[in-house]
């Protein structure tokens, strides 16, 4: 949900709103934007499964919805989008859950339907965000990868997102989250994508979360986080630190923890009960110039 920020902090922190009622603001050479819409029409709906060859989409896709920002002076974009969180879901092509039997009815859309869950029906993305390069008025976009990487040239780095910087108390000047898609796995559990924005006077932070349960089985989470300090340096510089956590019930049971699903409604508070699974942390150098 959009924040209601002061006119005096926003002109103090050198920011202004964006204009024409769009959700987001310019700062400090930076214009970031939601943008939200309805979810799939039916025919948009048959459009997305021949674009990515599947017979099979989330409950909700929210195809207009989409986190986007973009370094102005660099025609650098980064952007969030269901769309291409989809493709990296279909590229990656997890072997699918196993549900208990007891709860594999509920995958019937008919009574007398066989239940093959032959796809990875969690909709599980190993997808880190888009990249959108603009130059001499012609788009170069290269198609996303499942890791995100597109044109944008991420690399490896040993720095960290200095968490300690984000708990400092400073005014929210714009907070906003947006759902990409979800389905709740024929009442089996949850799978969710959303991406979250925070902008300070000092930096902007991000967070992608994949969040999966599904009931009495396992529980994932892929998160990536980015962050970018405002005049920090020559080089404008995005951080991106991506962590994936999984575990099964069974595992968590033999560790002592509860396996109520009222405990686990929240990635938030649980994760770190979740083992790392994969960790890395990249970095973008952003241009000044195209």
């Amino acid at each position: 949900m959009e924040t209601e920020v002061d006119k005096e902090i926003l002109k103090s922190a050198g920011a202004e709103l964006l204009p024409d009622g769009r959700q987001g603001l310019r700062i400090h050479d930076w214009e970031i934007e939601t943008l939200r819409g309805t979810i799939l029409t039916s025919l948009a709906h048959e459009q997305w499964e021949e674009k990515l060859k599947t017979s099979h989409l989330p409950e909700m896709v929210f195809g207009e919805n989409a986190l986007v920002l973009k370094h102005l002076s660099s025609n650098t974009k980064i952007h969030f989008n269901a769309f291409d969180a989809l493709m990296g879901w279909k590229e990656e092509g997890l072997p699918p859950v196993e549900v208990p039997a007891a709860a594999q009815w509920k995958f019937r859309s008919k009574p007398s339907q066989q239940v093959i869950l032959d796809y990875d029906y969690t909709f599980t993305t190993p997808y880190c965000g888009s990249g959108v390069v603009e130059k001499d008025q012609e788009t170069v976009e290269a198609k996303a990868s499942p890791e995100g990487d597109a044109s944008l040239k991420w690399e490896n780095c040993e720095e960290q997102i200095d968490l300690a910087a984000l708990s400092l108390k400073e005014p929210i000047l714009f907070y906003d989250e947006v759902v990409l898609y979800e389905d709740e796995l024929a009442d089996n559990g949850i799978s969710l994508l959303t991406v979250k924005v925070r902008v300070m006077p000092s930096s902007w932070f991000l967070l992608l979360r994949f969040w999966l349960r599904v009931d009495g089985v396992l529980m994932r989470l892929r998160e990536t986080r980015m962050h970018y300090v405002f005049g920090k340096g020559d080089t404008p510089t995005v951080l991106r630190e991506s962590c994936w956590r999984e575990t099964t019930f069974k595992s968590l049971s033999a560790k002592g923890y509860p396996v109520d699903l009222a405990v686990y409604s929240d990635p938030g508070p649980i994760s770190q009960r979740l083992p790392v699974i994969k960790q890395i942390t990249h970095k973008l150098k952003i241009p000044r110039k195209v």
